[in-house]
């Protein structure tokens, strides 16, 4: 924890997960479990540090989950978690996987770091940090924090089984939409968290505040009989563990040569198809001499 000091009397004014050291993590949980049903969460955050662009790590999570305060890989926390995990990741470890091998992105699946994502975990699925949580992550979107002079804010809002991600970077003061997904079922009494972790390379992260709001939401008997206990976390009309593609696709050099080499191969096709019509051709002439 770190203090500023008015009149003589030290005053916390954040907490710092992680210093700008390699290989450390730390985490805040609750220690009351939320039995809301609707609920906003906003976080004050913040992302400093000494390493320049692409050279610094890893980033910060925030969780609603089962489990509580258990240390893990996935940003300071456990991997196979249950509930949900919103996590703010500076670190492109696919691009630089893949720079290695020699391979690119196609534009489509381009993306730009600091990156924010949302993943729904049922306890057996894992978040796979080779790929920055591709394969199983429900939606995203670009998000510069990083050695900014305002502040920085992230926004969560769970109502009628919606998941909505806003954030307030840009010192303006307004939110914007980062991600909404539908259909998200979440069991009331999991604990609220928040964690971060360090490895090669390394950032301040630190949190200024946690706030949670109650939401009153107003349903009809028939919400009410529809929106039974849920007691697994799931997302509707989608596979919590989706086939993932590669990242990069196919490059217009291969594409050209896939066609070619396809047109080669009809091409070859239709000329000895030709050549065997011209000897079944030239046998059954013969045989009627």
């Amino acid at each position: 924890m770190c203090c500023v000091f008015s009149d003589d009397v030290c005053v916390f004014d954040h907490v710092r997960l992680t210093p700008d050291q390699q290989s450390k993590q730390g985490a805040i949980w609750s220690r009351i479990p939320c039995h809301l049903r609707d609920w906003e969460l906003q976080v004050h955050f913040k992302i400093h540090g000494q390493g320049k662009k692409n050279l610094n790590g890893d980033g910060l999570a925030i969780w609603y989950t089962k489990e509580r305060m258990q240390k893990g890989p996935v940003f300071g926390n456990r991997d196979f978690f249950t509930g949900l995990g919103v996590f703010v990741d500076t670190y492109p470890n696919e691009e630089k996987l893949m720079e290695a091998q020699r391979k690119r992105y196609t534009p489509r699946t381009q993306r730009i770091f600091p990156y924010v994502l949302a993943m729904v975990g049922n306890g057996t699925i894992s978040y796979d940090h080779e790929r920055d949580g591709r394969p199983t992550e429900l939606g995203g979107c670009n998000a510069m924090v990083r050695n900014l002079k305002h502040d920085t804010f992230l926004f969560i809002r769970y109502v009628r089984r919606r998941l909505t991600i806003m954030l307030d970077i840009d010192g303006q003061h307004e939110w914007r939409d980062c991600l909404d997904v539908p259909g998200v079922r979440l069991p009331q009494g999991f604990y609220f968290g928040i964690s971060a972790i360090t490895g090669d390379l390394s950032d301040n992260h630190d949190l200024i505040s946690m706030k949670l709001y109650q939401l009153t939401i107003l349903r009809s008997k028939q919400e009410d009989v529809e929106e039974q206990e849920v007691l697994i976390p799931s997302v509707d009309n989608m596979e919590l563990l989706r086939p993932y593609t590669d990242a990069e696709g196919m490059s217009s050099i291969a594409i050209f040569f896939s066609v070619l080499f396809s047109m080669l191969g009809v091409f070859l096709l239709v000329v000895v198809g030709l050549v065997l019509y011209g000897h079944w051709s030239e046998s059954r002439r013969k045989r009627f001499y």
